[in-house]
């Protein structure tokens, strides 16, 4: 999944060219006497390299249920994907896919501008109550369901258990103990603790939420990324670096990271389970027990991460509605759920899956879902995945030293004053 969530944010605001897929193809495709689907369902799929073949196969099964439609399966990069989306769809559609894979943060912003179909009522939503409620809480907006749960997920703890092991050190539960055991571990290995990703707003929300804060009070309808915590959570990230516990970049983040855990470069990494295979296939991880996941660090106020995942949403000017709502429904179902765990480790939005024996006996499943349930769940706002763009031209300066925790702090709760409309303060 998550090349860079801020990285869409900056993305989202190009005008992109559309990609020439469009979901006007299958045109004549509504559903015939007797309810019988035919016609393409053009779907964008956003998963990363390690998921994408997997998801190409499920979506293409749809056929085997339904010979008379054809699925056109385009996976699109994640940081692009949002920005064409509403490139095709604001240019009257041409070009536009039928089902698109968002992230949880688009849902809103998406229905916000009317280019989703609400399914409340559709097939797509037919058995809504067997989805968490977390999940289901993201896919909503203004009264109305505009998508389907896919995936959940949060941020953990990676870490390669031999180099913690011949450290001598456990699994910090804290950014003290994790400065600690980097310290031991280099002077026992060599090696550098943590890689922390300095080119993704993403990765600063365990710090503010450590530090008790949050970005928003949705409730008061008030900025609080400024406030103390936010000002802590900045100066708690900048110091895991300064002390060398930590190395960053603000450039190519992900490969960085990937390439510095899978390697045996560093110790650990702070990433989601849509990372799990892709650290697997890496030869630090040839034993694949050698991999590690806890909760992400506290910070002085306690632990804490956020909520995250994939929906699915149908686009409003579909000529082929139902097939997509059928679509739908069958690429978030209790079966394909199940398979995509199976193969991948990714955490299903469906309660029922979690009775599957497979998904059951998954360790890093068992871990994930009990993060997920303590999960800090983001502001469900059109504006939410804007929120990053402004964090995301501080973060890196402060991890570097260039710039203050105060000073960025203070420019993020700016920029957020002038994005947010009505009467916040």
């Amino acid at each position: 999944m998550r090349r860079g969530i801020a990285a869409t944010a900056l993305v989202a605001a190009l005008a992109l060219a559309a990609t020439a897929c469009g979901g006007d193809d299958g045109g004549s495709g509504d559903k015939k006497s007797g309810g019988h689907l035919s016609g393409t369902v053009t779907y964008w799929d956003t998963s990363n390299d390690a998921e994408k073949s997997t998801y190409k196969e499920l979506a293409l099964g749809f056929e085997k249920n339904h010979p008379d439609v054809k699925v056109n399966y385009v996976n699109v990069p994640f940081g692009e994907a949002l920005a064409k989306f509403k490139n095709a769809a604001g240019s009257g559609g041409s070009g536009a896919p039928d089902v698109l894979r968002t992230e949880v943060a688009w849902t809103q912003d998406l229905a916000n501008i009317g280019y989703l179909a609400p399914l409340d009522g559709t097939p797509a939503l037919a058995d809504q109550s067997d989805y968490l409620p977390k999940a289901l809480a993201g896919a909503e907006f203004k009264g109305k369901t505009y998508a389907v749960p896919q995936v959940i997920d949060t941020l953990g703890l990676f870490y390669n258990k031999k180099m913690l092991k011949d450290a001598g050190v456990q699994p910090p539960k804290d950014w003290t103990e994790l400065k600690a055991a980097a310290k031991k571990i280099k002077e026992k290995t060599g090696k550098t603790g943590l890689y922390l990703r300095g080119d993704d707003a993403y990765w600063y929300l365990p710090f503010i939420y450590g530090e008790g804060g949050d970005l928003l009070d949705t409730g008061a309808k008030k900025v609080t990324v400024d406030d103390e915590p936010g000002i802590k959570a900045f100066a708690a990230a900048r110091d895991l670096v300064t002390s060398k516990a930590a190395e960053t970049d603000a450039t190519d983040g992900w490969d960085n990271m990937q390439n510095a855990i899978k390697n045996g470069d560093v110790a650990m990494t702070i990433n989601g389970p849509w990372a799990i295979e892709d650290t697997l296939a890496g030869k630090a991880f040839k034993d694949k027990s050698n991999l590690g996941v806890v909760p992400v660090p506290a910070g002085s106020k306690g632990q804490g991460a956020p909520q995250g995942g994939q929906n699915l949403t149908v686009y409003a000017g579909s000529k082929n509605l139902d097939a997509s709502y059928a679509f739908a429904q069958y690429m978030s179902s209790a079966e394909v759920q199940a398979k995509t765990t199976e193969k991948l480790s990714l955490l299903p939005t469906r309660t029922s899956v979690y009775s599957n024996k497979t998904v059951a006996a998954n360790p890093n499943v068992k871990f994930f879902k009990a993060a997920v349930d303590k999960a800090v769940e983001r502001p469900w706002i059109p504006e939410g995945n804007s929120l990053f763009q402004a964090i995301l031209v501080q973060f890196p300066g402060v991890l570097t030293g260039k710039t203050s925790p105060e000073k960025a702090a203070k420019s993020v709760g700016d920029a957020y004053r002038k994005l947010l409309k009505g009467d916040w303060k």
